[in-house]
C-alpha cells in the first residue's frame, strides 16, 4: 500500500521511515538553530516519542568532570531520577550502553559526540531512551542518528557559545583597555600636576621669604585666596584678595579647638569658609594653611596644593628651627666656656659669630626659681626677660639655672619682675656680678652672682634680686657652714631686741641701725625714722635696758653695728 501511495503522490504514513526521517531532518534544523546546550538537549528529548513507541528517560551534560541529570519539567519516570542510573551512565565512560530501569524491557544510554567525535573522547552527553520491547535495528539505528545530530548540535552550541565568551571577554578587554589608556591618562595628568606643584613650592621655599612665598604659589596653583597662620592663629602670610584689615585677634580656646578639629584628619578639612591643613613636624604643631573657599569649590588637586603646602611649610620650619637650636646650643657651649675660663681672642671671635659684642662691661647673672626645673623654657623666658628690657645677652644652662652674660649693667629689681611676668610666678631669686671688662674677668663675676644669689635665697625675704655690690660685709664671708656662724654673730648681738620686736611688733632693731647708719646723730636717725627726737631716746633706753648692752662702748657699739648691717643684707629690712 505504500508503494501505491507513493505513486500517487499521497504523503506517507505517520510511523513510516521516510516520515520519521523527514521529522529527524526537521529536527536537525531546529536543533542548529543558536540554542544553548541545555534547550538543544530538551528539544531533542521531546522529539524521542515522535520518532516511536519510545520515552526519553533521562539527559545528561558534564559539569566539572562529572555527567551531571538536567532537570527537566517533562514526566520522565521516577526510576529514571534514581542515583542509581547517574552511576550508570558515568559508568559508561563515553560509550553507549544498556541501562537497567524497572519496568522497562528496553534501556539505552545514547553517547552524544560532535562531528570529530570517536571512541574514548568525552561525549558531550548522554540521552537515555526506554522502550516497551527492544527496537529493531533500523530503529536503533534512527535513535543512534538522532543521537549523532543532537552530538553535532551541543557541539556547535558549546562552540556558539565559547564563541559568545570570547567575543565578549574581548570587548571587555578592548573596553578595559581603554579604560586603562584613560586612567593612564589621567594619572599622566595628575602626575604633571602635582610635579609642578612641588617644582613651585620649591621655588618658593629656595626665596627665603618661605610663608609669604607658599602662600602666593598655592594662590596662583587654586586660585583661591590663601592663609598661613602660626599655631596660634596669628596672621603670618595672606595671598589674594579679601585680607581683613586689622587681622582679627585670635581667640586661644578657638584656636585650640580649631588645631584640634583639623588634625582629626589626615586631609584638609573646612572649619567655616576655610579649606584648612595643619603643618606639622615630628608631631608638634608648626601653623595651618588654608584656602578662602566660601562656596566650598575646592577639589582634590587643591587639597593637594594644601597638603603639599603643608609639607613644604614644615620641612622649612623645622629646617630654621633646627638652625636655631644650632646657635642656641653654639651659645650654651660659649657660655660654659667664658665661665670656666677662655683666652680672650676666641671668646671674642665665638661671641660675633651669634651675634654677641664681648667688648665693653659684661654682667653675669644667675636664675633659679622656686619648683621650676631649668629647662630650655625657663632658659628661653629669663633671655626672653632680658631682651624685654632692651638688654643684649648670651644665655645657658648651669648646675639647674639659668646664666646670662649680660652686655652693660642690667638692673636687679627690672629683670626679676620681668623674669616673674615671663614665668608667671614671683617664686624666684636673681644674682648679679660685678662688671667684668674682658672675657677673662667673666668666672669672676660668675661666682659671684653665685655668691650674690646664694645670699638673696638665705635671706628672710628670699625672692627678689640681690647684686654682689651690694652685699657689703657678705662679701668677705664664706659659704656653708659660714652662714651658721654669722647668723648665730647676729642672734648674739640682736637676739633679744629681735625676739621683742617679734612679740610687740616692735621697731627697736630698725631704729638702732638706722642710728648707726646716721653716725649716732639723733636729729638725722630720728628724721630717717619718721619719729620725734624725744621718742628715739625713749627707744634707744628700751634698747640698753632689753639687750643689756651699753651703747657708750665702742666695742659695743662696733658688734652690734656689725649685726645690724648683717641683719640688713639678710632681709630684715624691706
Amino acid at each position: 500500500m505504500s508503494t501505491a501511495a507513493g505513486r500517487t503522490g499521497a504523503p506517507d504514513p505517520p510511523g513510516s521511515r521516510s516520515s520519521r526521517l523527514h521529522r529527524l531532518m526537521a529536527l536537525s534544523g531546529a536543533l542548529s538553530d543558536g540554542r544553548d546546550e541545555r534547550d538543544v538537549l530538551r528539544l531533542a528529548a521531546s522529539c524521542v516519542a515522535r520518532l516511536g513507541p519510545w520515552r526519553t528517560e533521562a539527559g545528561y551534560l558534564p559539569a566539572d568532570g562529572r555527567l551531571v541529570r538536567c532537570p527537566w519539567d517533562f514526566c520522565f519516570s521516577a526510576a529514571a531520577m534514581s542515583r542509581a542510573l547517574d552511576s550508570q551512565v558515568n559508568g559508561l565512560g563515553g560509550r553507549d550502553g544498556a541501562v537497567r530501569l524497572p519496568g522497562r524491557e528496553w534501556s539505552w544510554a545514547f553517547a552524544l559526540r560532535g562531528p570529530v567525535g570517536r571512541a574514548g573522547s568525552p561525549p558531550a552527553g548522554y540521552l537515555v531512551v526506554s522502550a516497551g520491547q527492544r527496537p529493531g535495528d533500523d530503529d536503533i539505528a534512527l535513535l543512534g542518528l538522532l543521537a549523532r545530530q543532537t552530538g553535532a548540535a551541543l557541539a556547535g552550541a558549546a562552540a556558539h557559545r565559547r564563541e559568545r565568551t570570547y567575543a565578549a571577554e574581548l570587548s571587555r578587554a578592548w573596553q578595559d583597555g581603554n579604560a586603562a589608556r584613560a586612567r593612564l591618562a589621567d594619572v599622566e595628568s595628575e602626575l604633571m600636576y602635582r610635579r609642578s606643584v612641588h617644582d613651585a613650592l620649591s621655588g618658593a621655599t629656595a626665596t627665603g621669604d618661605t610663608e609669604a612665598g607658599i602662600a602666593w604659589t598655592v594662590h596662583r596653583l587654586t586660585g583661591f585666596s590663601t592663609v598661613v597662620e602660626d599655631q596660634f592663629g596669628n596672621l603670618r602670610a595672606w595671598a589674594g584678595p579679601g585680607c581683613p584689615h586689622p587681622y582679627p585677634k585670635p581667640d586661644p580656646g578657638r584656636q585650640e579647638q580649631l588645631i584640634l578639629d583639623a588634625i582629626r584628619d589626615p586631609h584638609p578639612v573646612y572649619v567655616g569658609h576655610r579649606l584648612i591643613a595643619v603643618a606639622r613636624h615630628r608631631g608638634e604643631i608648626l601653623g595651618t594653611v588654608s584656602l578662602v573657599d566660601p562656596e566650598g569649590a575646592a577639589g582634590e588637586r587643591e587639597e593637594f596644593a594644601l597638603d603639599h603646602a603643608c609639607d613644604a611649610l614644615a620641612l622649612e620650619m623645622a629646617h630654621l628651627r633646627s638652625l636655631a637650636e644650632m646657635e642656641l646650643r653654639l651659645r650654651r657651649e660659649l657660655v660654659d666656656d667664658l665661665i670656666t675660663g677662655t683666652d680672650d681672642e676666641s671668646a671674642f671671635a665665638r661671641s660675633a659669630a651669634v651675634g654677641h659684642d664681648l667688648h665693653g662691661a659684661q654682667h653675669l647673672v644667675a636664675v633659679e626659681w622656686t619648683g621650676l626645673t631649668a629647662d630650655d623654657t625657663f632658659v628661653q623666658a629669663a633671655a626672653g626677660a632680658a631682651a624685654g628690657l632692651g638688654l643684649r645677652s648670651l644665655v645657658a644652662r648651669r648646675s639647674g639655672r639659668a646664666v646670662l652674660v649680660v652686655q652693660g649693667r642690667p638692673k636687679g629689681e627690672e629683670l626679676y619682675l620681668a623674669v616673674s611676668r615671663e614665668l608667671g610666678s614671683r617664686a624666684g631669686a636673681i644674682g648679679l656680678g660685678s662688671r667684668c671688662d674682658a672675657p677673662a674677668e667673666i668666672p669672676r663675676s660668675y661666682q659671684e652672682a653665685l655668691r650674690a644669689l646664694e645670699v638673696r635665697q638665705r635671706s628672710r625675704v628670699p625672692h627678689g634680686a640681690t647684686s654682689f655690690d651690694d652685699l657689703g660685709l657678705y662679701r668677705i664671708i664664706g659659704t656653708g657652714d659660714d652662714y651658721r656662724e654669722i647668723e648665730g654673730y647676729v642672734r648674739e648681738w640682736l637676739g633679744p631686741l629681735l625676739d621683742y620686736d617679734a612679740a610687740h611688733r616692735g621697731d627697736l632693731v630698725r631704729t638702732l641701725s638706722q642710728y648707726f647708719e646716721a653716725g649716732g646723730n639723733y636729729d638725722a636717725a630720728a628724721s630717717a625714722l619718721g619719729i620725734h627726737r624725744s621718742t628715739l631716746r625713749y627707744r634707744l633706753q628700751r634698747l640698753r635696758e632689753i639687750g643689756g648692752h651699753d651703747l657708750s662702748d665702742v666695742e659695743t657699739r662696733l658688734n652690734l653695728h656689725v649685726a645690724t648691717r648683717v641683719w640688713k643684707v639678710l632681709g630684715g629690712e624691706a
